[in-house]
C-alpha cells in the first residue's frame, strides 16, 4: 500500500488531564485557579440526560454569575446555525468573554463548547471555520468532562457540525480546537443506557480500524490505534462491558482514539456515516454501527470481530433503514459521503470516485 503524507507534523495534544473514580471532584479545583489567573465567568455545557441530576450539578460548584447550558444532544447533532444561536445569546448576555468553557457530556456536548469556544474569540460564523486549521485565533480555556466514551472528542482537535444549507458534516479542524484540561471519571458513565454505552464507545473501535487500514500513517498514530484497539477488545469481548475497570478501560481507549485521529483520518465507515447523518438525521455513532452491516468487503476482520462484540454484549444493531428510499434520498446520500474526500483518499486512495460509483455507493446503503 503506498504511504500518503498526512501534512499533519505538529500535534497539540491536550495540556493536562486527570483520571480516576472520583475525579469529577478535581472540576471545581480546576476551575477556581483559572478564576484566579483571568476575569469573567465560567459558561457550563451539559448533556440535558443530567438536567434532573441536582446532587451531581450542586458538585460543579456553579457560582451566581456562571452560565449553565443544557444541550439536547438526544435532539441533534450540533450544527452551524445551531452553535451562531448560542454564541449570538451568549454575547448578549456577558459583558466580556468568560474566563473558561466547561463541556461536560458525550461528543456532541463536547464538540459544541469546543466550537463555541473558538466563535468566541475569532468571531465571524461557524460554517467560516468548517475546515482545516482556519480559526487562527486560540479559543476559550476549556476543560472536557465527557460521561460517554468513544467520540475522542475529549481529545481531537476538531468539532463536528452539520451545515444544512450545503449538506456539509464537517469540523472545526483546528490546534485551537483542542481541549485544555479534561477529567476522565469513569464513574460518570455508569448511569448511560446500555445500548448507547456500546453505540458511543465502539466509535473508538472504529476510529482506529480505519486508521490503520488506511493510506495515511505514522508511527505515534499508529501505536495509539492499536492500543485502543487492544482496550477495546478487553472492554467488548469480556462479560459486562460497564464494569467500573471497563468504564475506565474504554475512557482510555476514547482518549487514545482520539489522539490517534489527530494524527491521520478516518475511513470508509465515518463518510457513510456523515451520509447518513446529514440525509436522514441519524445520530453519529449509531449510523457507524448501521454503515457496519456493509463492511465486509471493505474491512472483513473488523466486521467479523464488531458483530462478535455486538452479539457478545447482546446489542441489537437496527437494520433496514437504507432499503426502499426514493432515488432522491439516494443521490442525496451520494453526495453527502462523497464529500468527504480526506478520509476516503485514506481508506481507497485517491482515485476512490472510480471504486465509488453512484451505483456502488447506492448498494451500500442498501445493506444497512
Amino acid at each position: 500500500m503506498n504511504i500518503l503524507e498526512t501534512g499533519i507534523k505538529n500535534v497539540r495534544n491536550a495540556t493536562r488531564y486527570s483520571i480516576g473514580a472520583g475525579a469529577l471532584a478535581d472540576l471545581p479545583k480546576v476551575l477556581a485557579n483559572r478564576r484566579a489567573q483571568a476575569t469573567g465567568s465560567v459558561v457550563y455545557f451539559i448533556d440535558e440526560f443530567f438536567r434532573t441530576s441536582q446532587q451531581l450539578i450542586d458538585r460543579l460548584a456553579i457560582q451566581p454569575a456562571d452560565q449553565l447550558i443544557f444541550v439536547a444532544s438526544k435532539k441533534e447533532e450540533p450544527s452551524t446555525d445551531g452553535i451562531d444561536g448560542i454564541v449570538a445569546d451568549l454575547r448578549g448576555q456577558l459583558t466580556q468573554n468568560p474566563c473558561a468553557i466547561v463541556g461536560m457530556g458525550g461528543g456532541s456536548t463536547m464538540d459544541t463548547a469546543k466550537a463555541v469556544a473558538n466563535l468566541l474569540t475569532n468571531g465571524g460564523r461557524a460554517e467560516d471555520y468548517q475546515g482545516w486549521d482556519l480559526v487562527k485565533v486560540p479559543g476559550i480555556y476549556k476543560i472536557a468532562v465527557p460521561t460517554l466514551s468513544g467520540t475522542g472528542a475529549e481529545a481531537t482537535r476538531t468539532c463536528v457540525m452539520t451545515n444544512a444549507r450545503n449538506g456539509l458534516k464537517l469540523g472545526m479542524n483546528s490546534d485551537y480546537t483542542v481541549y485544555d484540561e479534561i477529567v476522565l471519571d469513569p464513574d460518570l458513565p455508569a448511569s448511560a443506557p446500555r445500548d448507547q454505552y456500546f453505540y458511543t464507545g465502539i466509535d473508538a473501535y472504529i476510529h482506529c480500524f480505519e486508521a490503520l487500514a488506511g493510506h495515511y500513517r505514522n508511527a505515534i498514530g499508529d501505536a495509539f490505534s492499536r492500543e485502543t484497539l487492544n482496550l477495546c477488545r478487553q472492554v467488548f469481548l469480556q462479560e459486562d462491558m460497564m464494569s467500573a475497570a471497563h468504564r475506565e478501560q474504554l475512557m482510555v481507549a476514547s482518549y487514545l482514539g482520539g489522539c490517534a485521529i489527530a494524527t491521520s483520518y478516518v475511513g470508509l465507515v465515518h463518510p457513510f456515516s456523515a451520509g447518513l447523518s446529514v440525509v436522514l438525521g441519524i445520530r453519529h455513532c449509531l449510523a457507524n454501527c448501521l454503515v457496519m452491516h456493509a463492511m465486509e468487503p471493505w474491512y472483513p476482520r473488523e466486521y467479523e470481530e464488531f458483530w462478535r462484540m455486538a452479539e457478545h454484549q447482546g446489542i441489537e444493531i437496527p437494520t433496514g433503514i437504507g432499503r426502499d428510499l426514493t432515488p432522491d434520498q439516494y443521490q442525496a446520500l451520494y453526495e453527502a459521503t462523497m464529500i468527504h474526500e480526506k478520509p476516503l483518499t485514506n481508506a481507497l486512495g485517491e482515485h476512490f470516485r472510480d471504486i465509488l460509483t453512484p451505483e456502488c455507493v447506492t448498494n451500500i446503503f442498501s445493506q444497512m
